[in-house]
């Protein structure tokens, strides 16, 4: 897998490792990722900058056994579709669960960690997973 260029990491940075998104302030919908137009008001919707709190619900999930390259470690390991209390539903993996005992529900938490790394002296990605609160 080719590493990511160094503009694109520090041009991602708050939506990785701040968990910020968009909110337009007319209809009032949250989006993650970052949007600089909001698709239901067009170019009447004020589009704002906005943090998430990180806590969300499990809208659906999966438990992954065979992975793709450079995840081969992690296996068993559940990927969610995660609800944030804010509305907007981002997919992650869910640590700290046990044989993928995750239900649809179930409340969850940003945690911040180590996503990979672009070989032994390359850069090592962090960024946000979930846990069950």
């Amino acid at each position: 897998m080719p590493a990511e260029s160094l503009a694109i990491t520090w041009r991602r940075m708050p939506e990785r490792y701040r968990m910020e998104g968009t909110c337009c302030s007319t209809c009032s919908t949250c989006y993650f990722p970052p949007r600089k137009i909001c698709p239901k008001c067009r170019r009447k919707g004020k589009i704002e900058s906005r943090r998430y709190s990180g806590h969300g619900k499990v809208y659906s999930f999966t438990c992954v056994t065979a992975p793709p390259e450079g995840f081969e470690l992690e296996v068993p390991y559940v990927l969610a579709i995660v609800q944030l209390e804010e509305g907007p539903k981002i997919t992650a993996q869910i640590v700290e669960s046990h044989d993928c005992d995750v239900e649809i529900g179930d409340s969850v938490e940003m945690v911040f960690r180590k996503i990979k790394e672009d070989g032994e002296e390359g850069l090592i990605h962090y960024g946000f997973k979930f846990r069950k609160v």
